[in-house]
């Protein structure tokens, strides 16, 4: 069995029931979720060993968040424990035109409070293949990507493949910081994983002809991103998610894969959403997936491609789809007819 290691933050989400705004809730439906903790259930949901490391408080809440990722199979053993709070962000969903919001209350949480002796990088890769952090995480404070760069330094040491999100976040830090902290940790990641606009806001890359807020995407100058990020990093792979936004509720969805010479571009899939959080981290792990299984690059996108289109049909962060299902869809099989 192939043995994933993530790190990163899990979360407490609390969300409005349906699409009802802030300000009218009355209650609020609690559940986890967190960048490398929603990779760590979707790779254990693909029949992986997968492990997500994270420093969590002893008290009840804290268990509870380890209870959650516990419950589909994720490795909870090298969680360190102490600290005083578990992040939150809370989500209203968007619809039609409105967009969804996130508002965080994640300051002072154990892992933005954690060092760098709180986790034994060398027993924690034991056994591992595969490393998994976002840009999330050394977003969260000067220590905790000190973490990040520790962590990169031992998985190369023992030629574990790193793969990164950059995934960023502007209510956590500014470009410029973000440009010159994942700068730093780019040298030994071997996959990096973006979106329309990550390359641009973190390292200046711009995509030509596109205009994310209007849905207009053009693959040309993606591939030139791709071909940039490369060259400045030498990344062996760089994927690049492709979003046209209609409205909140439907989403044209694809992406590309840069192997250094050819550029594979997936079939776009028109989704209606249910909810979008954890999307782009489903496509990291159908990724991470299909790379250890090795299959072709074609292939690799057009998996990673489909487990986040299904994740889109799925509330909650986590993905709950079997590779059975994403290879259906991948397969051609989208009409969304009972299966009897």
């Amino acid at each position: 069995m192939k043995k994933v290691v993530t790190f990163g933050e899990v979360m407490l989400r609390l969300a409005p029931e349906g699409y009802l705004r802030f300000v009218q809730a009355d209650s609020f439906g609690a559940t986890f979720g967190g960048g490398e903790a929603n990779v760590a259930v979707s790779l254990c949901n693909f029949g992986y060993d997968a492990a997500f490391v994270t420093k969590l408080p002893k008290h009840e809440i804290g268990q509870m968040a380890v209870n959650s990722l516990r419950k589909f199979g994720v490795d909870t053993s090298k969680i360190t424990r102490g600290g005083e709070r578990v992040g939150i962000y809370f989500l209203e969903k968007g619809a039609s035109q409105r967009p969804s919001k996130v508002v965080y209350d994640r300051a002072y949480s154990a892992i933005a409070q954690a060092t760098v002796e709180d986790f034994d990088w060398n027993a924690i890769f034991e056994g591992v293949e595969w490393f998994h952090f976002t840009g999330i995480t050394p977003a969260l404070g000067d220590n905790v990507a000190a973490i990040c760069l520790e962590a990169c330094k031992a998985a190369k040491a023992r030629n574990i493949k790193v793969s990164c999100d950059l995934n960023y976040r502007k209510k956590l830090w500014t470009r410029e910081k973000a440009g010159q902290v994942m700068a730093e940790l780019m040298p030994y990641v071997d996959v990096c994983i973006a979106n329309e606009e990550d390359a641009s806001d973190v390292f200046g890359i711009k995509a030509a002809d596109t205009d994310v807020t209007s849905g207009k995407v053009n693959h040309d100058g993606y591939k030139d991103v791709a071909r940039q990020l490369k060259e400045r990093f030498g990344f062996e792979y760089v994927a690049i998610t492709l979003r046209s936004s209609i409205s909140a509720n439907d989403n044209d969805w694809a992406a590309m894969l840069y192997d250094g010479k050819e550029c594979y571009f997936s079939r776009q899939y028109r989704m209606h959403i249910v909810d979008r959080v954890g999307g782009g981290d489903s496509f990291g792990a159908g990724l991470i997936y299909s790379m250890l299984e090795g299959k072709s690059a074609q292939d690799t996108i057009e998996f990673a491609v489909a487990a986040s289109c299904l994740k889109h049909s799925v509330e909650g962060d986590y993905n709950m789809m079997s590779v059975a299902e994403v290879e259906s869809l991948a397969g051609g099989n989208a009409s969304g007819r009972v299966q009897r």
